[in-house]
This record gives structure tokens, C-alpha cells and sequence, in this order.
């Protein structure tokens, strides 16, 4: 199996809170009946507001940001963390020896901007591309209890002071890119948490992002692609 990332979604201060959005759509919920208890034509979600926002972006950046499962999903900005790496920008090309079939090592990873109240860091690497030759998001690296003051990861790291869980490959650790069937975009995230977080090293992404809920103070996420 292969894989790969890219996608960031930038923060929005003129962006509705969650609450705004449920708000909005109870009141949409409540007006889809007439006086009379007949249906009446309901609005799009996606219809402009009266400000000229789009309903139907918002709604999407909130249901991808991961709020249900901080873990899965395109993760939204949140506070001033931040997540790059030396060997390769933000949606370009990660070099050929992180791959699964190469040297199978994580690339180096700089982390800044971690919130003063931070208990630990929790990193998840994964392939959205692989739902079509997969049947599922690829998730390739798990890791939790990682120090809120480290500024720095290196290149084929192994985590002292922090657990690794499951990846798609059955195996515990990095698992890198091996997309079968084109070039894959491939996510790297990173969450500031108020936490640590006790979880064995059978722990995947799924079970990972439960045990986070509620508990994200901050987050970010770093995107580059892979070739086959």
C-alpha cells in the first residue's frame, strides 16, 4: 500500500463559532414547517448569508476540522501552533527516502508556538488519497505524550519520552508514504493538548482522536506529497 498529503485550511476570525452554526441550524430546522404543519421549500445550506460568507464553507470547515474526532479529518488552525519540517515545505514533494519501500524513517519535524498550558503534543500521519485503492484514509503514524517543550523531532525518531500506536501497515510506529496507484497527499497533524494520555501501543488513530476529544487546546497540520 502507498500513500501521501496536502491540505491546510487557514483560520477565519470573521468565521461563525460552532455555536453561530448549530444556532443557525436549529432555526433552519424550525422554519422547514409552514404555520399550517406543511413543508415548506427549505434553503440550501450552501446559500450565501446576507454578509456574503458562505454557509456551505463554513459548515465544511467545521465538520472537517475534526471536532467530532480531533484524530480523522482535514484538521482547521487553531491558536498559534505550528507544524513544518526542513525536507520539504508545506504541500510539496516529501523526499523519496521517507517512503515505506526507502528508508522507511519520519522526516525531521519542527514544532513552535505550543500553548503555555500544554500537558503534552499528540502527532497523526495519514493518506486521504488511499480511500479509492484502499477503501479507507491510510493513517501511517500515531503518536501521543509527546513533551510540550520539544521544538524539534529528528529524522527517523524514537520516542523516549513518548508512546507510538498503530498504523495501517499492523505495525507500531512510522510507516511512510507508499502510494500504488499516482502521487498521494499525505498529512501530517499536530494538537496541543491540557493532558497526557494513557493509551497502550495497540491504539490507532480512531482511538487515539476519542481520547482526545475535549481536551485540544491547539492544532495544526503540515501537508506534502509522494509519488509512486
Amino acid at each position: 500500500m502507498r500513500r501521501c498529503v496536502r491540505s491546510t485550511v487557514a483560520p477565519d476570525d470573521r468565521a461563525p463559532t460552532r455555536r453561530t452554526v448549530i444556532a443557525g441550524a436549529t432555526a433552519l430546522l424550525a422554519g422547514c414547517a409552514d404555520d399550517d404543519g406543511d413543508e415548506a421549500p427549505t434553503t440550501a445550506i450552501g446559500t450565501p448569508a446576507e454578509d456574503g460568507s458562505d454557509v456551505t464553507t463554513t459548515a465544511t470547515n467545521e465538520t472537517a476540522s475534526g471536532d467530532d474526532n480531533p484524530a480523522t479529518g482535514e484538521v482547521s488552525q487553531m491558536g498559534e501552533l505550528t507544524l513544518s519540517s526542513p525536507a520539504f515545505a508545506d504541500g510539496e514533494r516529501i523526499p523519496d527516502r521517507y517512503g515505506y519501500e526507502a528508508d522507511n524513517v519520519n522526516p525531521p519535524l519542527e514544532i513552535a508556538g505550543v500553548p503555555d498550558d500544554a500537558e503534552s503534543l499528540a502527532l497523526a500521519m495519514d493518506d486521504p488519497d488511499a480511500v479509492e485503492p484502499a477503501g479507507k484514509v491510510w493513517d501511517h503514524w500515531i503518536v501521543w505524550n509527546v513533551p510540550p517543550d520539544i521544538e524539534r523531532i529528528p529524522e527517523g525518531w524514537e520516542p523516549a519520552a513518548a508512546s507510538e500506536g498503530t498504523n495501517d501497515f499492523g505495525e507500531v510506529g512510522y510507516g511512510g508514504p507508499n502510494p500504488p496507484d499516482g502521487e498521494h497527499r499525505y498529512r501530517f497533524k499536530c494538537f496541543a493538548l491540557d493532558t497526557s494520555l494513557d493509551r497502550p501501543e495497540s491504539t490507532d488513530v480512531e482511538a487515539l482522536g476519542e481520547a482526545m476529544a475535549g481536551h485540544v487546546l491547539a492544532r495544526t497540520q503540515l501537508d506534502g506529497t509522494y509519488p509512486p
